[in-house]
């Protein structure tokens, strides 16, 4: 498929997803945000593929949020079914997704990036909720997503002044996982491999496992674990017989995701 507004490269069993919009700082209009959710359905429905990476074109922006000169989204069914950006409302994805932010990541952008697993800034990377500023506020995910990520008072004070974070700021509060010197996509891609290197099937249970788990009780989720899907197809698949059989015989394991 072809893609007005993003490019889509693979490389092995890595997807990198690139919001081409340079002249408008990545910011999404609703063809965009369209063409993100078709390039988010085809990297989850294909075997072969099993790590996203989600960054933006040009070193100033990673994604600027909506654009402001398209029509405001009135309620969630002016946004594709899996969210804004094509996965901040995609709950059921499996497959590990790292946002690689090298420039501004700003109301909208900041929601995909915390809808992402893993995060990789740029040290120019800057973070903001500034939806308040402008008389909006930031329904993609953004105003649920922070509290749960770094507690309710430090989110309050970032969500309702629309401050600035910088990369810095953000790896202390930890909804960055690490800060790279210029090059974002290559420390992305840094992490990709080495999600490779482990079995897609226990990537899966795990990333399910955690986020399915964090909305039950403890109790509940320490026996009900044993049950989410993607954690029976760890348990019945062929990665779940070539782990202990590539460790007994002091190899490396061939994983084939299934």
């Amino acid at each position: 498929m072809s893609y007005a507004f993003l490019t889509v490269e693979k490389i092995g069993r890595i997807t990198t997803v690139t919001i081409n919009r340079p002249d408008r700082h990545n910011a999404l209009n609703a063809e965009a945000q369209v063409e993100l959710a078709h390039a988010f359905d085809a990297f989850e429905a294909d075997d072969e593929q099993w790590v996203a990476i989600l960054t933006g074109a040009g070193p100033k922006a990673f994604c600027a949020g909506h654009d402001l000169m398209s029509p405001m989204p009135q309620s969630s069914a002016d946004l594709p079914p899996s969210g804004f950006g094509g996965i901040t409302s995609r709950l059921e994805l499996t497959k590990p997704v790292i946002a690689a932010v090298n420039g501004i990541a700003m109301g909208g952008g900041f929601e995909i990036a915390l809808a992402c697993d893993i995060v990789v800034a740029a040290q120019n990377a800057t973070f903001a909720l500034p939806e308040v500023k402008v008389g909006l506020a930031a329904l993609g995910g953004g105003i649920l997503r922070l509290p749960r990520e770094i507690g309710l008072k430090r989110a309050m004070g970032l969500m309702l002044t629309g401050r600035r974070l910088t990369a810095a700021e953000g790896l202390s509060l930890g909804f960055v996982n690490e800060v790279v010197q210029s090059d974002a996509l290559a420390g992305a891609m840094r992490w990709a491999e080495e999600i490779l290197a482990a079995s897609p099937m226990s990537v899966r249970a795990t990333k399910q496992a955690a986020l399915q788990g964090l909305s039950e009780p403890l109790a509940t989720a320490l026996e009900g674990q044993w049950s989410y899907p993607a954690v029976q197809r760890m348990l019945k698949s062929e990665d779940a017989a070539e782990g202990p059989a590539a460790f007994a015989a002091k190899r490396a394991p061939e994983w084939k995701g299934r």
